[in-house]
């Protein structure tokens, strides 16, 4: 074991979601699946261990999301908190407790850390000049404030970070700032605010980080940190101008609420707080896995954040690095009671199906989504996602993957080792465990092997490499059926049954083994194993043995641990996405320039004047319609997604500008053999880009 002995417990974290609308399964991948892996083989151990997560309430992502749905912020936090926990829950996540950083108790929380800090005079008081929507008469916060990135030149940065290099900005960095709310330019006016001075923990920072946690923190991680601390910290206001959040309680900060980013993680400890809470009142609110919570007090809490004894874990996605390791961390040590993370695995991204993964533009699968599609399958997507996380680099989700990963690995691997093994054990003896007879140097070698996977497995989880984990996991599978493949017993049975009868008891005894080791990883199916098996849930130190299961022992009920998953059902989903991401509609700002091309470049295209000479909708489509055009050399179809603009009828009779030599593609089944050029203001209605010209006049 790779722990340090001064290590008496856990405190295991999982980024708060947003809860301003459904998460994908990429933040699954960053945050979620890794940590319950790691909290689950912690478990297993026998340690003692606090999973904590929650959503995320406050932020101007949660008033943005409310006048999107014509609803109050209550309304939608409400409503999106009980999905998130309800999915995570169906997908396995044993948290302790999942949390709202709208309970009183973490504005409580947040509050006395804020006053603390103000009362030992770290918060500095500044007024200063932000930005200021004149039309709407409001200081805008980060997130209301997009513009293009001065780093990367993504023309949709927030006021606060880049999503797409991840840099940490601040508002006035921005290029061509606009407002997220009249898509107008802000103004700079004065307004009051607390900061925390980063830069006075630079020395700290450096000390802490760049020295303790240069060969133990992941080389993404580590390589951020050092990014930001070499570039030099600034001071970072902690209060904002909103009316959605936790109240500043100082006087004088009317209007104000604590910045997003300052309680956001506070979430964790008041989440911690609750759970003990209610423990000690013996209130069963909350998912409580370990049964060592017994007899507790309510300040137990404390033993999980102020210990030095305690080892912290945040699970986070590259996006919350910056949070995580920098404000966090200084806030708790300025106040100096808390202890500070032991590490901060985050993960790269997950695209989907070669493009970045996103909910606002409908390339994304929700976990709610999976969910109603695959009920009985949270373990096909845990593998899927664990054999593919973004470790080290962005990694890719395809449903092609998913079913070969299904198919190919869970099926004809570990289903097909676990399920040959009991049909032979009830065909020769029984359904019951046969004796052990002499030992042959293959079995001899089998069961040497199969006592190194615990500590194997067990050192990837502790090392956070949790693909490695998971392919040392699979194979245990593929060890087995080795040992089928080189014994044959259904060749051996006729001439030699007591040989068979050892070949099925070490089988068996690798199935046994599979519970255990699985429970981390596929918890659903590890149970279903334990059922099969008829056995009872088994700890981390029994696994390695080749003698869990006694001779004569009976097997439980028969059944399948995975099934295939058909090529239609792979397909049935891409055409879902892709209906998907055409029903979505388009931000309504207007795109920054983009990058230069040659004229050589621009001359390949071949622009054509044409005519509408039927036009109709298509079915299960918002946004397509089906069109006919004439181009003065043919009559083709193209299908264009501006149905929420024009109806078929309008269309008729136009001329239009269509781009003729775009390569032909699929669109819901329709062949599209080119492009109608429409020109987007900045409210995202659309014009038709005509010209007067018969058809076949080239554009040029």
């Amino acid at each position: 074991m790779a722990r340090s002995k001064s290590t008496k417990r856990y405190t295991v974290t999982s980024a708060l979601p947003y809860a301003n609308g459904p998460k994908h399964i990429g933040h699954l991948a960053g945050a979620y699946i890794p940590a319950d892996v790691y909290v689950r083989y912690l478990r297993s151990n026998g340690e003692d261990v606090v999973f904590v997560c929650g959503s995320d309430e406050h932020g101007t992502a949660i008033p943005n999301q409310a006048l999107k749905e014509n609803t109050t912020p209550q309304a939608i936090i409400d409503k999106y908190h009980a999905l998130m926990r309800d999915c995570f829950y169906k997908l396995g996540m044993t948290f302790d407790v999942y949390h709202r950083t709208s309970d009183p108790l973490h504005h409580k929380t947040s509050q006395e850390l804020f006053l603390d800090l103000h009362k030992k005079g770290l918060l500095k008081e500044e007024i200063s000049d932000q930005y200021f929507d004149d039309e709407a008469k409001v200081f805008l916060a980060d997130r209301y404030i997009v513009g293009t990135c001065p780093k990367c030149g993504h023309d949709n940065a927030y006021g606060d970070q880049c999503e797409k290099c991840g840099s940490s900005l601040s508002p006035t960095e921005l290029i061509n700032p606009k407002s997220t709310l009249t898509g107008k330019a802000p103004v700079l006016r004065p307004t009051k605010h607390w900061y925390l001075p980063l830069d006075h923990y630079e020395p700290w920072l450096k000390e802490w980080i760049l020295k303790s946690h240069k060969d133990d923190w992941k080389v993404n991680v580590y390589g951020q940190c050092k990014s930001w601390i070499d570039a030099g910290l600034q001071p970072r206001a902690m209060t904002r101008d909103l009316d959605w959040g936790i109240k500043v309680p100082l006087e004088g900060a009317e209007g104000k609420v604590l910045y997003v980013w300052f309680d956001a993680p506070i979430g964790y400890i008041s989440a911690t707080r609750a759970l003990f809470n209610e423990l000690s009142s013996n209130k069963q609110n909350y998912a409580t896995p370990q049964s060592e919570f017994k007899n507790v007090k309510e300040d137990d809490w404390k033993k999980y954040w102020q210990d030095d004894e305690t080892k912290l874990v945040h699970f986070i996605g590259k996006d919350n690095i910056v949070f995580h390791c920098i404000i966090f961390p200084i806030m708790l040590h300025a106040q100096g009671e808390f202890i500070m993370p032991d590490n901060v695995p985050a993960n790269e991204f997950m695209n989907l199906e070669g493009d970045k993964m996103s909910t606002s533009r409908g390339w994304s699968i929700e976990m709610h989504e999976y969910l109603e599609d695959f009920p009985d399958k949270p373990d096909v997507l845990r593998y899927a996602l664990l054999t593919n996380l973004p470790e080290a680099k962005d990694s890719e989700f395809t449903w092609k993957d998913f079913q070969s990963k299904n198919n190919n690995e869970l099926v004809a691997i570990l289903g097909n080792f676990v399920n040959r093994a009991i049909v032979l054990t009830q065909k020769y003896f029984d359904n019951k465990i046969p004796a052990r007879g002499e030992l042959m140097p293959l079995d001899k070698k089998l069961i040497d092997h199969l006592s190194t996977f615990p500590n194997l497995i067990g050192e990837s989880i502790e090392t956070f490499k949790f693909r490695e984990a998971t392919s040392q996991l699979m194979d245990v599978a593929r060890m087995g059926n080795k040992y089928f493949a080189d014994t044959e017993p259904w060749k051996v049975f006729s001439q030699n049954p007591d040989r068979v009868a050892t070949i099925l008891n070490l089988a068996l005894q690798i199935g046994a083994n599979l519970s255990i080791l699985m429970e981390p990883f596929l918890p659903f199916s590890a149970e279903k194993l334990r059922s099969i098996l008829g056995i009872d849930k088994l700890n981390w130190d029994s696994a390695g043995s080749a003698d869990i299961l006694t001779t004569g022992h009976s097997l439980g009920t028969t059944t399948l641990l995975f099934e295939k998953i058909e090529d239609d059902i792979v397909e049935k989903q891409i055409k879902k996405l892709m209906e998907k991401k055409e029903n979505v509609s388009d931000e309504n700002t207007i795109n920054a320039i983009k990058a230069e091309i040659s004229y050589d470049e621009f001359a390949k295209m071949d622009m054509r004047t044409a005519k509408v000479i039927a036009a109709e909708r298509v079915e299960k489509s918002k946004k397509l319609l089906k069109l006919t055009v004439d181009t003065g050399l043919d009559k083709r179809t193209v299908m264009s997604g501006i149905a929420e603009h024009f109806s078929p009828e309008e269309m008729i009779g136009k001329q239009v500008t269509v781009l003729v030599n775009l390569v032909p593609r699929k669109i819901m089944g329709v062949e599209s053999q080119g492009m109608i050029l429409m020109a987007s203001d900045v409210n995202g209605s659309l014009r038709l880009l005509q010209a007067d010209a018969e058809p076949g006049s080239a554009i040029s």
